[in-house]
């Protein structure tokens, strides 16, 4: 009987030690970053943070690809900052009691126009003259809605040190 009894005792602790491996095994083998099948939190962020994430560097990339004559970058971070300006309009519908999508059409579509066309037609000068314009729009509207203080500008240099701005 006691064989019987250790190989029930050995067989339970198998059973034991192959329960507390497999989880981790189990787990190696999912991703890290969670898992994918999972519901999207909410993502509620405020109009500071969106600025921050989507405009500012999209604003600064645009910059530094037309003042590196990039045109298939320049044209492709002008798209991504419309984009941008999209996704803060629908996340933030509303700021300060303004409408965002008014503020943003006043303030942005004329010189998003110009860049769009001084981009495609590849006209440095063209492209310098609506971004600024871009950046004093950009600054009025900061104005508009009690933030003067956030003053936007040309980059002097890249703060993307991990991205090569010059035409390939």
């Amino acid at each position: 009987m006691g064989g019987r009894m250790a190989a029930v005792l050995a067989l339970a602790g198998f059973i034991a030690l192959a329960a507390m491996i497999w989880p981790t095994h189990r787990a190696a083998a999912e991703s890290p970053f969670g898992d994918p099948n999972a519901e999207p939190a909410p993502f509620n962020p405020q109009m500071s943070a969106l600025m921050s994430m989507l405009i500012q560097p999209r604003h600064a990339k645009l910059g530094l690809a037309g003042k590196a004559d990039n045109w298939p970058l320049a044209g492709y971070a002008l798209k991504e900052l419309k984009q941008g300006f999209v996704v803060v309009s629908r996340a933030v519908p509303r700021f300060k009691g303004l409408p965002v999508s008014e503020l943003l059409d006043a303030a942005v579509s004329q010189p998003l126009t110009l860049l769009d066309v001084a981009v495609k037609l590849r006209f440095r000068s063209q492209f310098d003259e609506a971004y600024g314009k871009l950046t004093q729009a950009c600054n009025a509207c900061h104005a508009t809605t009690d933030h003067p203080f956030i003053v936007i500008k040309a980059p002097d240099a890249s703060p993307f040190p991990n991205q090569d701005f010059q035409p390939k």
